[in-house]
């Protein structure tokens, strides 16, 4: 792949040495967002070949919460066939610092339109958003935005409306104590991100919340942090019904969002989205990896990309075995295979449809 040049609205250059074999870091500098920091992992000469995805985090965190999601056993497959573009919102990649007080941080509108600035300059032609949160709703506004770009979304706990007053009258209680977090806005990540998880006697609930004091107060610059939040209760609607790519929702039943996601979705067009609710789960990735891994690789085979990675369970001899007869995969109809096709070949993406312009004890957070 060339290497990223400069032009009139953004400019990339690593920062420091790959943290991992195929890890690199670009500083991409957009037109109204300001400095953007990008993990990339796999090799995007490859991209015609492989699925590109593109995460944005959700509040609390950074791109390592999708970073390891990547590494973890269930994803060793995708990830072979694959590269992923993870987002770090200005002033949240690890040991930042402070942002600057003249700068304007960016609603989630601005985020998720000005995103394609990274594709741009990376030279990724298409890619699959993933995104949790208030990354997600960053995410679904880049597919909004940028159709022609976004082969599919996976959102996961996405909020459709915009904030409620519940939400509003949350955040006059969260304390910003000079540069570190205060107990309540602890509180309210803490909620926000594992619900009903901290409700009751759950035995993992020490350790959860030990490991999420641990990265919030180590890595994360909370005065930054604190924009994002101020940004995400600002939220607008998102009008997701006129989205013109394939959507997939998912969400954990112990997540303070399932009732928000499931609201969502009984609004929007069955034929373009789906819903994915997992049991016994709040934080999806972090709970339950293999089964959103499983969903993943079920979306992505219905967009016609990462073909050749068989389901969990399949052999991958019995996958193959219907080249000869010229069968056909997914609902957007695969390509038919030769017995001369190799996988990397398979593994293309079809990009046809592109040419198509359609394509109880803590309070719920109010509809």
């Amino acid at each position: 792949m060339e290497k990223p040049k400069a032009n009139d609205t953004a400019s990339a250059i690593p920062v420091g040495s790959p943290s991992a074999k195929g890890v690199h870091r670009y500083a991409v500098n957009t037109e109204k967002s300001g400095e953007i920091i990008v993990t990339v992992q796999g090799d995007l000469s490859q991209q015609e070949k492989r699925a590109v995805f593109l995460t944005v985090h959700d509040l609390g965190t950074n791109h390592s919460s999708f970073e390891e999601f990547v590494n973890s056993a269930c994803m060793i497959e995708i990830k072979e066939r694959s590269c992923f573009i993870h987002i770090d919102v200005p002033g949240h990649a690890d040991n930042a610092p402070n942002l600057a007080d003249s700068f304007q941080f960016p609603s989630l509108q601005l985020l998720g339109e000005e995103l394609v600035t990274v594709l741009d300059f990376l030279h990724v032609k298409y890619v699959i958003g993933v995104g949790e949160g208030a990354g997600a709703n960053v995410l679904a506004r880049f597919g909004l935005a940028h159709p022609s770009r976004c082969l599919g979304l996976i959102l996961i706990n996405v909020t459709g409306s915009a904030a409620s007053v519940l939400d509003v009258f949350k955040t006059k209680f969260i304390s910003w104590k000079g540069d570190e977090v205060g107990q309540s806005a602890e509180d309210f990540l803490l909620y926000h991100k594992f619900g009903y998880q901290l409700v009751g006697d759950n035995p993992d609930k020490e350790k959860i919340v030990s490991e999420f004091q641990s990265r919030l107060h180590s890595s994360l610059n909370s005065k930054n942090l604190k924009q994002y939040v101020k940004a995400f209760m600002s939220r607008k609607d998102l009008p997701l019904k006129n989205c013109k790519v394939d959507c997939l929702l998912i969400t954990g039943i112990m997540s303070p969002y399932a009732s928000v996601v499931e609201k969502l979705y009984k609004d929007l067009n069955k034929e373009k989205v789906t819903l994915l609710k997992v049991e016994r789960a709040g934080d999806v990735l972090a709970d339950a990896p293999a089964k959103v891994a499983q969903s993943i690789l079920l979306f992505c085979k219905g967009q016609g990309l990462l073909t050749s990675v068989a389901m969990p369970g399949v052999d991958r001899n019995r996958a193959f075995s219907t080249s000869s007869s010229g069968s056909t995969e997914g609902s957007t109809g695969a390509r038919r295979l030769s017995r001369g096709m190799s996988m990397e070949d398979y593994d293309k993406p079809n990009i046809r449809r592109l040419s198509v312009t359609i394509n109880e004890q803590l309070p719920p957070i109010k509809k």
